[in-house]
């Protein structure tokens, strides 16, 4: 899930990694699928909050609690996920202190005879239990349902999931044991099972007061579970109504950024769930389609890494493939069958029940197939370009990663400006040599490589541009040469597949050359260009910069980057005779270029910097923040084409 996630930040999580590897009919199994079990694990904790309540008010109805509970999940869902996230965030650092309270006074009155003849029972037993408490390790996926709302996608979403895993085994495994270790299987199997174990064990421990701080723990663990079920449930049928595979009313957003729609249909099916089932049946069937998505999550995997797409470049890879993956799709299936018949059956009924409604519904609103035809297309047969095109936006809205030489890329760039018109032959020509002299290959390979990669359109012209791109065996890295060319490069070579208006003139183009053996970093740098490139100010920014270094600047992001003018005044004015080395810049940020009496300086540690040199400086926002503050940079500082476009922004 986390390879997956990584690679398509999109909300819909299982359902559209299905859709986007195995088509539509998947897809549609996997949407209803996954939906059903948030919501059954959302009744499961509302089930839950009505036990625990009862602790103090016995006589208070259940069922209705449940209900009340889960209209009032729906309202705070309504008003945003921000709220949601932070009423999340409140609840489980609560929740997880007075757990380790709890384990840690568990351990101190544990009884080691608890645990005699605990496996006697045989393994059929143990294995129902298996699929019946997989429902308690589901949260681990909810974040990639709302992936597409997460920063930095390729860290956050592998992180946040692989630090969960951890913590819900860990507090799992070791509050069970203590559990059972301090009250004993009589006490808690007594009655045809205790529904409040975690307040039985408190009082056990530390009588009415732990109780009572257990029971407030387990009361705010499942508010956790059914709130973030119905955030997570809910983006399900929103991805699937974007993707018409349920009606369109599914996705409208209300004013709050919520889809209100969705989040009514999703508290609806909890209230069905409620009115239907016991608990036992309940975490069963949750637990039964949660393993039937786990496999086809698994199985997922397998396809999108043998459909050969280039733009598939997740941040995570899974270990071990594929025998991770096979042992994920094989498991299940003894799982679901030694929960019984109605988990069997079920599992059964809902996947008949996608592959109906796709035939019925989906199958006339669009008409999309997944990566698996990648694969068949290696074996001679269907291909999807649109998944292609899809993977590739993904690549341009995820941005270049921490690891990728972007800044450093545009750096050490050549620069070539023209002012005239200049056939794009020609242009070609100076742009090989240039990263001939850069690279040590000659420029007639270069040449012949970058005309190939412009004809067949891998990144068509457009926005008056054009990005030709090329892989080498054995370079270093990547390198790049910026073209300016005022008066218009003209075609003369090949035909793109999008070919410009006939009154635009190209005006800037992107020489590309990078190591066969990293692909994914060179389609990241092709998107961060793309990306930068689709900005409405970039070509009026690029025609005005007074020379190659405002043209790199240009080219760099904004958060990024730092101009400091070494003044005869002022805080900056201290750099004047120290090394760049003495400058003691933070350990992430790069002294990238200094702009010296109208030269370019790539300066090294040692170079000196003088007064009134423009010292161009690359890092994270955070410490080009730090720095901004540390030489007192104001916009008089910053290129002329930026304070023109900040002072026009204010108008």
């Amino acid at each position: 899930m986390a390879e997956l996630a990584t690679a398509m930040p999109r909300a819909g999580g299982i359902y559209y990694f299905l859709d986007r590897s195995m088509g539509q009919r998947v897809g549609s199994i996997g949407g209803f699928g996954t939906w059903t079990t948030l919501t059954l694990k959302s009744a499961f904790a509302l089930v839950g909050l009505g036990a625990y309540l009862r602790v103090y008010f016995p006589e208070a109805p259940a069922g209705p609690i449940s209900l009340a509970f889960a209209l009032g999940f729906g309202a705070v869902n309504l008003f945003g996920a921000k709220k949601t996230s932070a009423l999340q965030t409140i609840l489980t650092v609560v929740l997880l202190a007075l757990l380790g309270w709890l384990i840690g006074a568990g351990f101190t009155a544990l009884d080691p005879r608890a645990f005699d003849a605990a496996f006697d029972v045989g393994a059929s037993p143990f294995l129902a239990t298996v699929g019946l408490v997989i429902v308690s390790y589901m949260g681990l996926t909810h974040v990639a349902s709302v992936s597409e709302e997460v920063k930095n996608p390729d860290r956050n979403l592998a992180l946040g999931m692989l630090l969960a895993f951890v913590t819900v085994l860990l507090v799992y495994v070791l509050g069970t044991w203590a559990m059972v270790g301090a009250v004993g299987v009589q006490a808690l199997a007594a009655d045809g099972g205790n529904l409040a174990p975690a307040a039985s064990m408190a009082r056990a421990v530390a009588g009415s007061t732990g109780e009572a701080a257990m029971t407030v723990a387990a009361i705010l663990a499942f508010i956790s579970v059914g709130n973030a079920g119905v955030l997570s449930a809910s983006r399900y049928p929103l991805a699937m109504s974007r993707d018409h595979v349920l009606p369109g009313a599914l996705h409208r957003i209300s004013r709050w950024g919520t889809p209100w729609v969705a989040v009514l249909a999703t508290v609806g099916l909890i209230l069905l769930w409620l009115a239907l089932f016991d608990p036992s049946s309940i975490a069963k069937l949750a637990g039964a389609f949660q393993l039937i998505m786990f496999g086809l999550a698994c199985l997922a995997v397998i396809v999108m890494r043998e459909s050969g797409l280039a733009p598939y470049d997740p941040g995570f890879r899974a270990p071990f493939y594929p025998w991770v993956q096979i042992v994920g799709i094989v498991i299940p299936f003894p799982l679901i069958v030694e929960m019984g018949w109605m988990a069997t059956l079920l599992s059964i009924a809902f996947i008949a029940f996608g592959l109906v409604w796709y035939g019925v519904y989906g199958r006339e609103h669009v008409r999309r197939e997944g990566a698996i035809y990648h694969v068949f297309e290696r074996l001679g047969q269907q291909r999807n370009q649109g998944l292609e095109r899809e993977l590739r936006q993904i690549l341009k809205e995820k941005g270049v990663r921490d690891a990728d030489p972007f800044e450093r890329l545009i750096a050490a760039s050549d620069v070539l400006d023209y002012e005239g018109a200049v056939p794009f032959s020609e242009l070609l020509d100076r742009a090989s040599q240039a990263l001939s002299q850069q690279l040590g290959v000659p420029a007639d390979r270069l040449a012949e490589g970058l005309l190939e990669g412009t004809g067949t359109g891998l990144t068509p012209m457009s926005e008056g541009v054009v990005l030709p791109h090329l892989h080498l065996d054995s370079i270093p890295g990547p390198r790049m040469v910026l073209a300016r060319v005022r008066g218009g490069i003209a075609i003369d070579v090949g035909e793109p597949d999008v070919a410009p208006a006939e009154d635009e003139l190209i005006q800037a183009a992107f020489f590309l050359a990078s190591p066969a053996s990293d692909h994914g970093r060179h389609l990241r740098i092709l998107a961060q260009i793309a990306g930068r490139v689709d900005d409405g100010s970039f070509l009026t920014e690029w025609l005005e910069a007074e020379d190659d270094l405002e043209l790199r600047e240009v080219m760099l992001r904004d958060e990024h980057m730092l101009v400091v003018e070494v003044l005869p005044e002022g805080a900056s004015s201290v750099l004047a005779g120290m090394t760049i080395e003495e400058m003691a810049l933070p350990e992430s940020t790069l002294a990238a270029m200094i702009r010296r009496r109208g030269q370019l300086v790539v300066p090294h540690e040692d170079t000196l910097v003088e007064q009134g040199d423009r010292l161009t400086i690359l890092g994270s926002p955070r410490d080009i923040i730090d720095l901004r503050h540390r030489y007192d940079v104001h916009a008089t500082t910053v290129p002329r084409w930026w304070r023109g476009r900040r002072q026009g922004r204010a108008q």
